[in-house]
């Protein structure tokens, strides 16, 4: 992968812009003017009509259609040269033509979130953060490019409780300006392209801001969050996603975001220094004050991201590699797969009530030790190492029996942290309120053998609901991922980051990917995560299978939620054993994107939503058949 950049900033843990270039560009957009709006510079229309032309409309970039001889399209496809899987169809094709035009998955991976945040900003966004796992073929290295939001300097630990002591109910802290953490996306897409990039930055966010400009088709889960969310939206908002007449945009209506266009503008010109300087800046930080908050333009212009070294464990002859703390996401699944293996889960069948009982032990046994340990490294003293101790982990899978449960769950009772290697005792930690936000989740593969991994997120759907004026993108609600009650690891502070459970995950074998996986989907993000590897390695299913199999979830107080699909049959017969389960089906969990690496590509993108993978040969010629038997699919 072509590095741009002074190889060893990667030894750098924090990464921010220089004094210099932040005073010279604020002065420049100081000049440019504090109004919303101020300038429009026009975008190219795009050609084309009808799907899957229409994603070439869209976009604005010719040469990208699901009918050209060099693009293959669909839930599950494989290809020899590079590889797309996301939520959103339009997104993907602007990935795989980042791919066809030479640049490698780095680049197709900016280009595409930077698309995520007018397609799809009810998932991501420039006002949110994220977690990029990068893999640099040259290097032979994986780095992490963390970009999660920070509390602001002025938060305080007791500022989701009530004036009785009491927290206030989650569902109105999702919509206080307390919520929203300093926004990470840009710091991160720049320092990635910095470090990993090929392309310039123009070319990259062009496709983001022509959508913007001219237009796109509102899909299917778009249209029911702007209806969900429609009271908590501010007016701002509202007015974004309303018609002519005010009214809630539905599926297959033209969304344009013109305000938006105009904020990426000045994001393409200058970079992450238009975002965190000057007058986006400034309105950021008005919008989040006039709701409550403590946000200020030094919260801003201090944001750094931070490259982590990832966090990695043997696993059934695999490496698993993902997003360190203060995500909790790729630990807690490793501590899952883990205890699985120790259990030989594979000798039970696909839907036998043995795997579901052993999975919903080992996944509350792995929630107890998650909720009582964990947090920003930066403030807490989590015992990682011993939390992944291979005998530690031996001596909590001991304690899961098939015939039996691990606490009195029909009596109330929940699952106890242990004591892992390095820690006295458990302090007790209060346990926090269960988290079923949503994010975006996808992956890209080059045809050098790069690969991204990238979890991105603005918290709940719609996040806080809050639209900068003027800006055209969403906040987040990040820090509602902290403890109300302020105690534990996971307590607010200021400039602290929430702990997380985005679960970028590269698999790999020999020292070399084989696998990206991730989803979103609150704290159910590790369970998908988790049980997509374990089909697709223990139990030997396809890609699209291992990520539409149905899974469970619980926590270290059950009931377990569960998808359509888990046999009655195999609920029965462990409320037979104490297991309590939901009465009814939680629907869909997550939403998987995953690509598969061997000799040939083999993408799927989870059905749920409405995602796609594109794979891209430079031959135009596609494998008749997909590895391990499978072969293309629409």
């Amino acid at each position: 992968m072509t590095r741009q950049s002074d190889p060893k900033a990667t030894e750098k843990r924090s990464v921010r812009r220089s004094e210099t270039s932040r005073l010279e560009r604020r002065a420049f957009l100081g000049a440019l003017g504090a109004t919303a709006g101020a300038f429009s510079i026009g975008a190219t229309a795009g050609t084309g009509a009808g799907a899957p032309d229409g994603v070439q409309k869209a976009t604005g970039i010719p040469g990208f259609s699901c009918d050209k001889r060099q693009f293959t399209c669909g839930q599950q496809v494989t290809a020899a040269d590079g590889m797309v899987s996301s939520v959103d169809p339009i997104a993907s094709g602007v990935a795989a033509t980042v791919l066809r035009e030479g640049g490698n998955a780095v680049d197709a991976a900016i280009a595409l979130q930077y698309v995520l945040t007018v397609t799809q900003p009810h998932g991501s966004g420039i006002g949110g953060g994220g977690f990029m796992v990068i893999y640099d073929a040259d290097a032979d290295e994986v780095s992490v490019v963390n970009s999660r939001e920070r509390a602001p300097h002025g938060a305080t630990e007791d500022m989701f409780l009530d004036e009785d002591g009491e927290p206030i109910p989650f569902s109105e802290r999702i919509q206080m300006g307390e919520a929203v953490g300093v926004p990470g996306t840009v710091m991160g897409l720049e320092t990635a392209r910095d470090l990993h990039g090929s392309r310039p930055r123009q070319r990259l966010i062009r496709p983001a801001i022509d959508l913007a400009r001219d237009g796109f088709p509102v899909d299917r889960v778009f249209a029911e969050q702007i209806a969900e969310n429609w009271e908590k939206f501010n007016e701002a908002a509202k007015e974004a996603y309303s018609d002519e007449d005010g009214n809630p945009l539905t599926e297959g209506d033209t969304h344009v975001n013109t305000d938006l266009a105009d904020t990426l503008e000045w994001t393409k010109w200058w970079g992450a220094d238009a975002f965190y300087e000057g007058p986006i800046a400034d309105d950021l930080v008005a919008t989040v004050q006039a709701a409550g908050g403590s946000m200020t333009a030094d919260d801003l212009s201090d944001y750094d991201v931070t490259l982590d070294e990832p966090v990695r464990a043997e696993w059934n002859d695999l490496e698993i590699v993902g997003q360190p703390l203060p995500s909790s996401g790729p630990s807690t699944v490793i501590y899952i797969l883990k205890l699985l293996e120790s259990l030989d889960i594979g000798q039970y069948d696909l839907r036998s009530p043995e795997k579901y009982h052993l999975i919903a032990e080992a996944t509350s046994l792995a929630w107890a030790d998650r909720n009582e340990y964990m947090g920003d490294p930066e403030f807490a003293d989590v015992p990682i190492d011993g939390l992944l101790d291979d005998e530690y982990l031996a001596a909590r899978a001991e304690r899961i029996q098939v015939g039996e449960t691990l606490a009195d769950y029909e009596g109330g009772e929940c699952v106890e942290a242990g004591v892992p290697p390095g820690v006295d005792a458990p302090q007790a930690t209060t346990s926090p309120d269960a988290k079923y936000g949503s994010t975006s989740h996808f992956s890209v593969v080059d045809g050098d053998g790069n690969a991204v991994s990238y979890t991105s997120t603005i918290e709940q759907f719609m996040g806080s609901g809050m639209m900068v004026p003027g800006r055209g993108f969403m906040l987040n609600n990040e820090l509602t991922d902290f403890n109300a009650v302020p105690d534990g690891p996971n307590k607010v502070e200021p400039w602290k980051r929430p702990l997380s459970s985005m679960s970028p995950t590269i698999v790999m074998r020999d020292g070399v990917p084989e696998f990206t996986v991730g989803s979103p989907g609150g704290w159910t993000i590790i369970t998908s995560v988790a049980q997509t590897i374990l089909h697709r390695y223990v139990y030997g299913l396809d890609p699209l299978e291992a990520l539409t199999e149905p899974i469970v979830f619980t926590t270290e107080c059950p009931p377990i939620t569960w998808e359509d699909g888990v046999p009655a049959s195999a609920r029965e017969a462990t409320e037979a054993l104490g297991q309590v389960w939901r009465d009814e089906s939680d629907g869909d969990i997550g939403n998987v994107q995953v690509i598969d690496i061997d000799d040939e590509l083999t993408g799927a993108a989870d059905p749920t939503r409405d995602g796609q993978a594109v794979g891209f040969d430079r031959s135009g010629w596609h494998w008749p058949t997909g590895k391990r038997g499978h072969g293309k699919t629409d």
